[in-house]
């Protein structure tokens, strides 16, 4: 028979045990950091406007207002996460874009990105189909290579006030989800 004291003897090294597990998880733990923020050069979005009206009229429909803030939406989204740190392009003239928009210059805001000091790029444009229905594509590129790293895209409807929720929720959603 066991007596109390080796019962007790058997549960303090039992304690021992789990204690001692822990401890080496909690190291283990410790030392898998999260990797630096990726430094990334978010551009002003770009309007590309299909509307029947702005064919029409033959001018956009859209205000440059609403661009900029969906500009200023997806930069906050993507600081706020922890995996990026926006790197400020407004003193930015993209030169190399000559005269085209960042979305037909192959490439060439890798390359104005890299020189600000950034990871990645990114751009992305709301292309409004109707007066209620649009659009929005970011493609992020590596600035080093050039290389398309993600592109993501998605259909919303609503006007020109919920573009800001349309960027958010296609960041949130789909660029900043953990893919395996």
């Amino acid at each position: 028979m066991f007596s109390n004291a080796s019962i007790a003897g058997v549960g303090f090294l039992a304690v021992g045990l789990v204690l001692s597990a822990a401890s080496a998880f909690s190291s283990a733990a410790a030392e898998t950091v999260a990797p630096p923020p990726v430094k990334i050069a978010v551009f002003n979005f770009e309007l590309q406007d299909d509307t029947p009206a702005s064919a029409l009229l033959n001018q956009a429909t859209s205000s440059t207002a609403s661009i900029d803030r969906v500009s200023r939406e997806a930069r906050r989204v993507l600081a706020q996460s922890g995996r990026y740190q926006v790197i400020d392009v407004s003193q930015v003239h993209p030169d190399p874009a000559k005269g085209k928009t960042l979305r037909t210059c192959d490439g060439c805001e890798a390359s104005i990105a890299l020189q600000l000091g950034a990871d990645q790029s990114a751009i992305g444009v709301v292309q409004r189909a109707t007066q209620t229905d649009y659009y929005i594509v970011i493609r992020i590129r590596d600035a080093r290579t050039g290389k398309v790293v993600d592109q993501q895209e998605a259909n919303f409807a609503g006007s020109e006030e919920g573009w800001p929720t349309g960027v958010r929720m296609l960041i949130q959603h789909q660029i900043l989800v953990d893919r395996d």
